[in-house]
């Protein structure tokens, strides 16, 4: 077995380069002293935030969250946060204001593997373009209900 030595904390540095070495553009955001980074996949922006600072280790944190929030316009079908929550895993939908955001937390607090964190940024990719396929189907299955309300603009939270 080869040893590998554990991710326990990560850093706005640290997160720019896994998103740039997996071929991302990442631009860094900064508004009242709290960093995100923002990205795209595929044209869809998202931000990554992060969460709860590592005791005693200036600037680097236990966790952070990917998120996508995308303008509404108009009438929000009915259930279509609760139907994704209900039949999707890793990935919830909430409707936050005049946006539905889309977010999945990434926890390294225990130590995790370079190779897993690579794993999780796929998984968000993958699971950010089954959220774009799910809007563009739920209007095509629900017409009635779904006319124009989900901009494909999106605004990073």
């Amino acid at each position: 077995m080869t040893d590998v030595t554990l991710i326990e904390t990560v850093s706005v540095e640290s997160l720019t380069e896994l998103l740039q070495d997996a071929g991302c553009r990442v631009n860094r955001n900064e508004q009242s002293a709290v960093v995100q980074l923002l990205s795209a996949s595929q044209g869809v922006g998202y931000a990554v935030r992060f969460g709860n600072r590592a005791p005693g280790k200036d600037g680097e944190f236990l966790d952070f969250t990917f998120s996508c929030a995308l303008r509404i316009q108009g009438d929000l079908p009915d259930g279509l946060a609760e139907r994704w929550n209900a039949s999707r895993r890793f990935a919830r939908l909430s409707l936050q204001g005049e946006f539905l955001v889309m977010e999945m937390d990434v926890v390294v607090a225990d130590g995790v593997t370079p190779k897993h964190l690579l794993g999780s940024l796929l998984l968000w990719d993958r699971v950010l373009q089954e959220f774009i396929v799910y809007l563009r189907d739920y209007g095509r299955n629900n017409p009635v209900q779904a006319a124009q309300s989900v901009s494909d603009d999106t605004a990073a939270v």
